[in-house]
């Protein structure tokens, strides 16, 4: 009778002595899977090998080690990449979030007359003042942003909102979604493509509590359109309420020495509010360049009102990332945004990243030098482009997977792979030239 094949399977024990990389619940977890997975190999009539066994735990392990959240090398050529973590933070706003992390802080607390504070007096005032708003609140989000302001102001009552600007936003989140979730009534006014301050005139009730203006920043609609700007809004009565989502501070950038020519017809918050906005919300790691974060700014009392609101708790901002927002607006206050390393990257001259390129390119053979066009991304500034260089190299599906294990995420185009240095930190050209190379 042919022996059992599954009685020569390693124990646990066996296979985890020769595992590390993990906690011990994870290694154990690998080990068992292999040996689960031999088990039905082998009730298949199939050999097993113990080393097999073992290696297959390797690949486990390593496989988890991989999927545990890490840094990357962004060669894209999307600044504000969703899926690789948004704005980058700098070694300022880091710093200031360790320094309020390892220890105990002023969060809500008023060293000078001994009392109880707000988290809200650190971050969500100083960019009020850098818009020049009444008041601002931070919460987790912009999506948490809207939900509160509109759970706070409009539950139960009416919202005017043209069809138009009903979007839908990263992740499958949609507008109409989230204003049903707090409670509100949507009034949806206008087409799609035109929205005259006549539709709102006409939808307005003694039910109507806000007038809502969404910034379609995830899209871009030309041709037949008409939309009714923010001060036409404030004329009508209704406190309005702007969804900037993409946060660009003031139109004009008084950081930078002009506007790029890549912000298009963006608009500011700053302006928004001094056309007549009673409140606006933006996102903190979008054109702010900030950690993710929320942010709702304007008139004093109805920002009050947000803030006392249940939701507001379960939706505010933790301190550290208070800490190192402040430290953001800090910097748009000084007028020197350019260390906020999104508008430092956005900024580098062609000229360095040409630079750049080459010395990848005098190390590495069979790569070259291209033009290429870097993008916004994160929802924001769709169809615009940005000028860029960056280094190519031809090779298959197999390469790109290779850099991936590499830790640096790249771009495909007409069967080579792009890399495009205005997203790559100057100090991980020496890791892309190594991984390059190992191509």
């Amino acid at each position: 009778m042919t022996a059992d094949p599954r009685r020569g399977l390693p124990s646990v024990d066996r296979v985890l002595a020769q595992l590390d990389g993990l906690p011990h619940d994870l290694l154990v977890a690998s080990a068992r899977a292999a040996i689960d997975a031999a088990r039905e190999r082998a009730a298949q009539g199939l050999a097993t090998d113990p080393d097999a066994i073992v290696a297959d735990a390797r690949d486990r392990v390593a496989i988890r080690q991989a999927q545990l959240l890490r840094p990357i090398v962004n060669a894209t050529g999307v600044l504000l990449h969703t899926n690789l973590g948004r704005a980058p933070i700098g070694d300022n706003a880091l710093a200031a979030a360790v320094a309020v992390g390892r220890g105990y802080s002023n969060l809500e607390y008023q060293v000078e007359a001994g009392t109880r504070g707000s988290r809200h007096e650190h971050a969500g005032s100083l960019l009020a003042q850098a818009v020049g708003a009444e008041a601002g609140v931070v919460v987790n989000n912009n999506a948490a942003a809207v939900l509160l302001c509109l759970g706070a102001l409009a539950r139960d009552r009416e919202v005017v909102v043209s069809r138009g600007e009903l979007v839908e936003i990263g992740g499958g989140f949609r507008v109409p979604e989230i204003m049903s979730e707090s409670g509100s009534r949507i009034v949806e006014v206008g087409t799609t493509n035109r929205t005259r301050r006549t539709d709102y005139e006409r939808a307005l009730s003694s039910e109507t509590a806000l007038v809502l203006k969404v910034h379609a920043s995830n899209y871009r609609m030309v041709g037949f359109t008409e939309t009714t700007p923010v001060a036409e809004l404030a004329a009508l009565g209704p406190p309005v309420m702007v969804d900037a989502g993409s946060g660009l501070l003031d139109e004009t950038t008084p950081w930078l020495p002009g506007r790029p020519a890549w912000l298009a017809d963006e608009p500011g918050v700053r302006q928004a509010l001094t056309a007549g906005a009673a409140l606006v919300t933006f996102s903190g790691d979008k054109l702010l360049g900030g950690p993710q974060a929320g942010v709702i700014v304007g008139q004093a009392e109805l920002v009050a009102t947000v803030a006392r609101h249940p939701l507001a708790r379960a939706m505010r901002a933790d301190k550290m990332t208070l800490a190192a927002l402040q430290t953001v607006a800090l910097a748009y206050l000084d007028g020197d945004a350019t260390r906020i390393p999104l508008w430092h990257m956005a900024t580098t001259p062609i000229e360095v990243l040409q630079a750049r390129a080459e010395a990848i390119v005098t190390s590495v053979p069979g790569v070259e030098v291209i033009d290429t066009e870097a993008v916004a991304g994160g929802g924001a500034l769709p169809g615009l482009t940005i000028p860029s260089v960056g280094v190519s190299i031809e090779t298959g599906a197999a390469g790109l997977a290779s850099l991936r294990r590499a830790g640096i995420v790249a771009r495909t185009e007409d069967d080579r792979i792009v890399c495009d240095l205005r997203t790559v930190a100057p100090n991980d050209d020496a890791r892309l030239a190594a991984a390059l190379a190992a191509l």
